[in-house]
Order: C-alpha cells, then structure tokens, then sequence
C-alpha cells in the first residue's frame, strides 16, 4: 500500500512542475485524493460490495469533482492534473504512468452490458476536455488532444485530434517505456491546415475570375 502511495506522489513531483513539497502534494492535490479513495472503494468492490463503494466514491467526487466508479481499473502512476470534471466509467482500465487533465470523461455510448468503457494503455496523455467513449483501447504512448472526441480504436504512439478523433501522428518519435510526453498543446491542426487550403484555392478563383472579367471587357472594346 505505501509503495503505492510513493508511486502516486512520485507522479505528482515528475509531472507537474507546481509541486513545491511533500506536504502540499498530500494536502493540496484533489487528484491524489480520489485515487487513493478509489482505491479503496475498489478493494471494496472487488470483495462484492456495491453499496458502500459507491458511497465512498460519491464521498470523493463531493469532495474533489472527480468522479471514478469503483469498478474501473487503474495501474500505478495516474496523474489527475486539477481534475475538475474527470469522469472514469465503471468498466474503464487505466495502464501505468497515465496522464488525464481536467474535464475528461472515459465513458461509455450505450447501454450495453458487459465491457463499455475504455482501455488505457501506458504512458498515455489525455488533455484537457477530451472524452473517449467506448469500449476500445487507445494504445501505449498515445496522445489524445483537448477538446477530441475518440470514438475508435488507437494504436500505440499515436496522436489523435478533432471531433471525431483522427489520427494525425503515429509511429513518428519512439517513445521509451518509461518516459511520459507531456506537449500535449503541440500537436498537429488539421482543421486548420484544411481552412488554409480553402482560402488559397479561393484567393486563386479569384483571381482567376479577375483576370476572365479583364479578358471579356478587351473583347468587348474591340468588338465596339
């Protein structure tokens, strides 16, 4: 248990450079409180209680605005960056080292019985607002933008953005098991990139309807 907790704080120190010292982290960081009392309603949950789990969860989420169902999974490492808003789902499994900033929901799309959440991987960064919703993995490395919507399956060291979620970087930089990528505001813009081309092709047409009008008003002067 305290190896755990050790692991917990290590992830604050490593990934937030807020983090002054050890008594502020245990006392100020919402997000180390509702993992460990996650932790605890899902020792409780495992064992066959539903009750009391969810009331320790409800505890936590009046206490930290984070809600995490006392069925969902989660492995060492999880950083929740402020976490104002988190959503974790019943059936969600978190890998190691996971990253998830304020606002994200790992949720589900239906009312389908069985296995409904997402899974995780390793060392996977989620950003601000995101919501990846359905019973698919986003693989190991990943990055998911702020504000994305991911409704399918994404393979490990890839970078997803948008609404859906596309993927617009993979395989591009190795990443190593152990490291953590935290530039989740320098990603790719493919909305953007997509307006820009819209507005050079119509600067062209017009131009091109220009050069027509003056083309006409000549043939039009010697017709005269």
């Amino acid at each position: 248990m305290f190896k755990r907790i050790k692991e917990d704080v290590d992830a604050v120190f490593e990934r937030d450079p807020a983090a002054r010292n050890l008594l502020e982290v245990l006392l100020c960081y919402p997000g180390l409180h509702a993992i460990w009392l996650h932790r605890i309603s899902h020792y409780l949950y495992k064992k066959g209680m539903v009750l009391l789990p969810r009331l320790i969860s409800n505890i936590a989420r009046f206490l930290t605005g984070i809600e995490i169902h006392p069925g969902a999974t989660i492995g060492k490492g999880l950083f929740i960056d402020h976490g104002t808003g988190v959503v974790i789902g019943e059936t969600a499994e978190l890998g190691d080292n996971v990253t998830l900033y304020q606002g994200v929901t790992l949720g589900g799309t239906g009312k389908e019985k069985g296995k409904r959440h997402p899974t995780i991987g390793d060392n996977v960064v989620v950003a601000t607002g995101a919501k990846v919703l359905g019973s698919f993995k986003v693989g190991d490395n990943s990055k998911i933008g702020a504000g994305s919507v991911v409704l399918r399956e994404v393979p490990p060291n890839s970078t997803v953005v948008g609404i859906p979620g596309k993927i617009v970087w993979h395989e591009g930089k190795k990443v190593e098991s152990r490291a953590v990528d935290l530039e989740h505001n320098n990603l790719p813009d493919p909305e953007g990139e997509m307006i820009f081309c819209m507005q050079r092709n119509l600067m062209r047409l017009e131009e091109r309807i220009s050069q027509l009008e003056g083309e006409l008003k000549k043939y039009e002067f010697k017709s005269l």
